[in-house]
C-alpha cells in the first residue's frame, strides 16, 4: 500500500468510527467537497498537510492521532 491509498483508507476509517459522509466531512472540516471527493477517489495523489490538518481539526482529533494506525506502518518506499 502507498500513502496515498493509506490516507484515503484511514479518511474512510474515521468518517465510519464516526458516522459521517464525506459531504458532512467537508461541512465539518472546512475542505471543499470537491477536494475531499478527489482525495477518497484517489484523483489527487498527495492530498497535503494542511488538507489534512483541516479534516483532523474536524474530526477533533490531532495529526499524530491520523497518522497513529496500522495503516502507515508498512507503507511502501515511493522512491525506488
Amino acid at each position: 500500500m502507498n500513502i496515498s491509498q493509506a490516507v484515503i483508507k484511514r479518511i474512510e476509517e474515521l468518517c465510519k468510527e464516526r458516522n459521517l459522509t464525506i459531504n458532512a466531512l467537508s461541512n465539518i472540516s472546512g475542505v471543499t467537497q470537491s477536494t475531499v471527493n478527489d482525495i477518497v477517489s484517489g484523483t489527487t495523489y498527495n492530498a497535503g498537510i494542511a488538507t489534512i490538518k483541516k479534516l483532523c481539526d474536524g474530526l477533533g482529533i490531532s495529526i499524530r492521532d491520523f497518522f497513529d494506525s496500522d495503516l502507515f506502518t508498512n507503507i511502501e518506499q515511493e522512491i525506488k
